[in-house]
């Protein structure tokens, strides 16, 4: 079955003044998600990693990418298709709690 990654971006005060109920609904939501295999996590420090040419390593803290929402967590599901997989997400925290999910088709090799 396809697989995709989910990107999740919600600030703090956003996610605090969603009702308390529908925030409930929408851990529980993930939490069923996490049941059927969905991997799932809350996004960390990041590092950038370059090796241009494959001459020098450069690492360097701090996200890369940039967003006018904070980068809330990730998760990699399994889908029939995009469509499905964006219905998957439709109830999650960071969709319900003024936030937003991308979802990116995981194109693995084989």
């Amino acid at each position: 079955m396809p697989k995709f990654v989910t990107i999740g971006y919600a600030s703090r005060e956003d996610y605090d003044r969603t009702p308390e109920e529908l925030r409930n609904a929408a851990h529980k939501h993930d939490a069923r998600l996490s049941g059927e295999g969905a991997v799932m996590g809350i996004a960390g420090a990041p590092v950038q990693v370059r090796n241009h040419n494959a001459t020098k390593i450069d690492i360097r803290s701090g996200p890369f990418m940039s967003s006018p929402l904070p980068l809330a967590g990730f998760a990699i599901i399994e889908a029939a298709d995009i469509s499905e997989a964006v219905s998957m997400v439709t109830q999650a925290p960071c969709a319900v709690a003024n936030g937003v999910v991308e979802v990116w088709p995981l194109e693995l090799p084989g």
